[in-house]
């Protein structure tokens, strides 16, 4: 049963990761933001690894709000990812 679970998990992380690798991509390519924005963007969701290891670090690290707060100033319908993620991911594994 644990393997099922950290592979679901694992899954999980994946697919989060990636879609927030997509679209934050039209983000990091605006020129209307300002560079510390981009490189911010770029350092934790970037490219595919670096998001998935920001979505491991979000869900075991407890720091989420600190990889969630600068998306939501991006724009506020991040809130909803995170909240949907937040309540089945980390929630769920405590």
């Amino acid at each position: 049963a644990l393997f099922w679970s950290m592979t679901l998990l694992f899954i999980v992380m994946l697919a989060s990761g990636l879609t927030l690798c997509q679209l934050l991509s039209a983000y990091i390519s605006l020129e209307t933001l300002d560079e510390m924005t981009v490189a911010w963007l770029y350092k934790y969701y970037g490219t595919a690894g670096r998001s998935v290891w920001t979505m491991f670090e979000i869900s075991f690290s407890g720091g989420w709000p600190n990889f969630a707060r600068p998306l939501v100033e991006l724009n506020a319908s991040f809130a909803c990812f995170f909240a949907v993620y937040i309540a089945g991911v980390v929630f769920a594994m405590t």
